[in-house]
């Protein structure tokens, strides 16, 4: 997906209309309409400003679905993680834990 689709779908998943986006992201109006239709591409500081707004990375946003590697999706996950709070990522590595213990075990078990 292209940005302007990216940028889209975040719009319509939070349920803002187009001057609400706006104003969340801190552009604007005209500038989120020329995003949306594929008219302009955004500054570094707009990237920035979309992906801490909406949590999402700025590589998500600008990346076509294929162009990462796996290894590079499973970076992504963990800067999403790095973006959680406190008791979200206590929670999320306890899991991560429990998962690579259970792995270690089986190995062991072979």
């Amino acid at each position: 997906m292209s940005f302007s689709t990216r940028f889209l779908q975040l719009r319509k998943q939070y349920g803002l209309t187009q001057p609400q986006m706006a104003d969340k992201v801190g552009i604007h109006l005209t500038q989120v309409r020329r995003y949306e239709s594929g008219e302009a591409q955004p500054s570094l500081d707009i990237l920035k400003r979309t992906a801490i707004t909406f949590n999402v990375s700025t590589d998500w946003l600008i990346f076509e679905d294929g162009e990462r590697e796996p290894q590079d999706e499973l970076k992504l996950k963990f800067e999403a993680i790095r973006q959680m709070d406190e008791d979200e990522l206590k929670t999320v590595t306890s899991v991560l834990d429990a998962m690579i213990l259970k792995h270690q075990a089986k190995r062991l078990l072979r």
